[in-house]
């Protein structure tokens, strides 16, 4: 009956519509009377090219325009052009398989070009961002795990200060990515993604890309006697930096075997960091001018209004520090490592551990996985801030100068900066090593991600295995 009544209904539909009719909202044609009437038909017929809902009944017909014409109208986010960066890798070497099977044909559904690149070497992501003319894409998307997605971030803000003209050895004001960036989780954790996202599913990822859904993000940046290291969303020093540093050196084990290996070994061997820890509290500092926006002037002035006298310092020693710009959601800690941070409130989590006996460390790290309060021992302090300096060891007091020495020791331009000695840091999943005197600053909605905020889920209860 319908697919008979749509054969007859749209020559017709045709010619009513035809003439001056065609300006209202609200077409009919047929006998007079008022009231409503049972269809006889209905369907979706284009008239005019023009998208319109037709109703056939005993008396008219009657259509009407349907709006929006395209989803492009519903979506004004939605790219056109995305690059895509693949990182063959990841975890069980399982990207490319979950781009190609899962993302590609969403992506050609919904008539998105791609141009595509997949990495064969650490540091290869950011040369792709480095040579590709970045202003023709829409969006980036990164197809990997955590490491792949920061070192992707990573170089996407350093481009922008390059452009910018940004001088990146000296206490300078990042510029905003110039590009929205989506994560296809395909990694082991996929914290940046399962923050963003709520759940690490490559089809729910497609998906906001694809809607043009916009979430602002925090980033921090870190460096070193005002020289940028790199550019990330939380860092661990102590026992998550000792953990990732022992994994790296077991890189021909499997993933999952690998990080059991390195959490146990590391507990094993647990020690305390001595270290200056100090720290700028966070006052009201998400002032935005309307929602999804930052406000340039406002935030530079919170950025700059850093009174010596507000800084705190603790002299002591730590078996782990985390400092964390958004709530790093993950199977193991489903509340997330940091709980009770937002991903664009524009402040950090400060967590600090101090020493403690090896079974209460355990308890404390058990709690990550449960709805248990992990922070509610007397070692564990927690604080809001805005900045965060820590010095390792006790000789040395914080300076401003940089030496000959150190000037020429690194390079800036690639996805992973060490420092000079085995003080192993954990930033974003990627190790950042030496002993001289670490800077993190916080800088709001600094980037774009494709996703929605999520709120809290307090009903999940997930057990690591290896503790």
């Amino acid at each position: 009956m319908f697919a008979g009544g749509r054969r007859a209904v749209a020559p017709y539909a045709e010619t009513a519509g035809s003439g001056r009719e065609r300006s209202q909202p609200s077409r009919e044609r047929g006998a007079g009377g008022s009231g409503p009437e049972d269809p006889i038909c209905r369907g979706i017929f284009q008239v005019e090219k023009r998208s319109c809902d037709v109703v056939l009944t005993s008396s008219r017909l009657t259509w009407t325009p349907i709006e929006p014409e395209s989803p492009a109208e519903h979506f004004p986010n939605r790219p056109k052009y995305l690059k895509v960066v693949i990182n063959p890798y990841s975890h069980r070497k399982e990207a490319k398989q979950v781009y190609y099977d899962q993302v590609a044909p969403l992506f050609k559904l919904a008539d998105i070009k791609t141009d595509i690149s997949i990495t064969d070497h650490e540091g290869h992501a950011f040369s792709v961002l480095k040579e590709c003319e970045i202003q023709e894409f829409d969006g980036l998307v990164c197809v990997g795990g955590d490491g792949t997605a920061s070192e992707l971030a990573h170089g996407l803000l350093l481009r922008a200060q390059i452009d910018a003209g940004r001088d990146i050895d000296s206490n300078f004001t990042p510029v905003r990515a110039p590009l929205p960036l989506g994560i296809i989780p395909a990694g082991s954790t996929n914290i940046l993604a399962f923050s963003v996202h709520g759940i690490k599913h490559p089809g729910t990822a497609a998906m906001h890309i694809i809607m043009g859904n916009f979430q602002e993000v925090d980033v921090c940046t870190f460096s070193s006697h005002n020289r940028l290291l790199q550019f990330g969303f939380s860092a661990m020093f102590g026992f998550g930096g000792r953990t990732l540093a022992l994994a790296e050196k077991h890189r021909w084990m499997p993933s999952s075997q690998r990080k059991e290996f390195a959490v146990i070994k590391t507990l094993t061997n647990l020690k305390p960091e001595n270290c200056e820890l100090s720290f700028l509290p966070s006052e009201d500092v998400h002032v935005v001018a309307q929602k999804g926006k930052r406000n340039e002037d406002e935030m530079n002035a919170i950025e700059q209004c850093n009174d010596e006298d507000k800084w705190q310092t603790i002299q002591g020693h730590f078996l782990n520090i985390s400092i964390m710009a958004i709530p790093c959601l993950c199977t193991v800690a489903p509340r997330g490592l940091a709980p009770y941070t937002s991903l664009d409130n524009g402040s950090m989590s400060l967590i600090a551990v101090q020493n403690c006996s090896r079974a209460d460390f355990i308890k404390h790290l058990k709690r990550y996985g449960n709805l248990k309060n992990q922070f509610d021992f007397p070692f564990v302090q927690t604080y809001t801030v805005q900045e965060v300096k820590i010095l390792p060891g006790t000789t040395h007091r914080w300076t401003d100068i940089t030496s000959d020495k150190n000037a020429d020791s690194h390079s800036y331009h690639s996805s992973v900066n060490s420092l000079k000695e085995n003080c192993p840091w954990n930033v974003d999943g990627n190790l950042m090593e030496g002993t001289s005197e670490v800077h993190i600053k916080i800088h709001s909605q600094l980037i774009t991600l494709y996703g929605k905020n999520i709120e809290e889920c307090d009903d999940i209860t997930v057990k690591c295995r290896c503790l």
